[in-house]
């Protein structure tokens, strides 16, 4: 149990910081730029898996992401019944972070571009969407599987390399999507935003599965003892 309850903690200071830097970056223009820009959100995602790996990584592994789950579960390193768990975990751990967030909008002063971070993609934008994500989450959860191998990872530093490629991977994305590669992260937002956010919300939950995926058969391939 104290995996899972990791898991929902972790999930929830990613969404919490992530998706709070967007919400509360901007100015009463309500651009993103105007705040702390696209880099530092970017910084905010990558900086809370960072802080997070350090704090539960040597209790759960930090997937903090569904998509991670998947990958380390098809590449045969936890059993089915934990890679479920975990990512139920993930999505209530989320859903308290934009709990947290909504809280805050409905309170005080909001002048970002933003009320709850969801993700969404533009008329027409759609097989643009689904192509950044899965890719994108290809290339996060390659470098997770990568990182974290027992014998050919990154050891102590495979946290600040995750975490840094997910800021890479935001400086790219955000201005397709806003950046999902993680299907909790999208779905609890979108739960507090409604209409557009929620219709869309499938896509931010099959890309990224579909990107983990691939990764890994990818690593499957490169990780071989053979």
């Amino acid at each position: 149990m104290k995996k899972y309850i990791s898991e929902m903690i972790g999930t929830m200071v990613l969404v919490l910081m992530g998706c709070g830097s967007a919400v509360f970056a901007g100015n009463m223009a309500g651009t993103v730029g105007a705040g702390v820009g696209t880099v530092g959100v970017a910084l905010a995602f990558g900086l809370s898996v960072v802080a997070m790996a350090y704090a539960i990584g040597g209790i759960s592994g930090c997937h903090i992401n569904p998509a991670i789950t998947l990958g380390v579960f098809l590449t045969g390193r936890m059993n089915g019944k934990d890679a479920g768990m975990y990512m139920l975990f993930q999505v209530i751990g989320a859903i308290i972070g934009s709990a947290i967030l909504f809280a805050l909008v409905s309170t005080g002063a909001h002048d970002g571009p933003t009320v709850t971070g969801s993700n969404s993609f533009g008329d027409g934008e759609m097989l643009q969407a689904f192509i950044a994500e899965a890719v994108f989450t290809f290339i996060f959860v390659l470098v997770v599987l990568g990182a974290t191998d027992s014998k050919k990872g990154a050891g102590n530093l495979a946290g600040l390399a995750i975490g840094l490629t997910l800021v890479l991977v935001h400086i790219v994305c955000i201005p397709i999507t806003g950046t999902s590669v993680n299907p909790a992260r999208s779905i609890a937002p979108a739960l507090f935003e409604g209409g557009e956010a929620l219709s869309q919300l499938w896509l931010f939950i099959i890309a990224p599965f579909v990107g983990a995926a691939l990764s890994a058969v990818v690593w499957n391939y490169l990780g071989d003892k053979k």
